[in-house]
């Protein structure tokens, strides 16, 4: 793995979405390192560093997260909250991508933290800003290196 890719954590239960989105973004031409985990507890452990996701050789932090709300174990939403209330942890971009297309959904994500949300499937224009976060978070590591 190239240590100058960003890392992308998508947390996605559904195998489609993932296909998916793995799609859009290498169409896009990022270069990125993606990790997949597939329910709210595994984002948990993944960002907190715990159990199979303790080698932070292997599983960097990454640069920006991707986060489905309905989710099996932990929601989305609740994983937003842990991911805002750590201070290691509060500066990464989270973008939120799901199916909801609910305002209240929407405005809950917002008032949690999230940088943006976007209703699946994703878009040309979903990937092209979804890539402009991991710029700005890039750009945003340069400077307090």
């Amino acid at each position: 793995m190239n240590t100058n890719e960003p890392t992308i954590l998508l947390a996605e239960d559904d195998a489609n979405d993932v296909f998916f989105l793995k799609r859009a973004l290498t169409k896009a031409g990022v270069q990125f390192s993606l990790r997949v985990v597939t329910n709210g507890q595994e984002a948990l452990d993944y960002l907190g560093g715990a159990d199979k996701f303790s080698n932070r050789a292997e599983f960097p932090l990454p640069s920006l997260v991707l986060l489905d709300l309905k989710m099996p174990f932990v929601n989305g939403f609740d994983v937003l909250q842990w991911i805002r209330s750590q201070p290691s942890l509060k500066h990464i971009p989270v973008v939120v991508l799901t199916s909801s297309a609910e305002d209240r959904d929407r405005q809950r994500a917002a008032e949690l933290g999230a940088q943006a949300y976007f209703v699946k499937p994703p878009s040309r224009e979903m990937v092209m800003e979804m890539i402009g976060f991991l710029s700005s978070a890039k750009e945003n590591s340069a400077v307090s290196a």
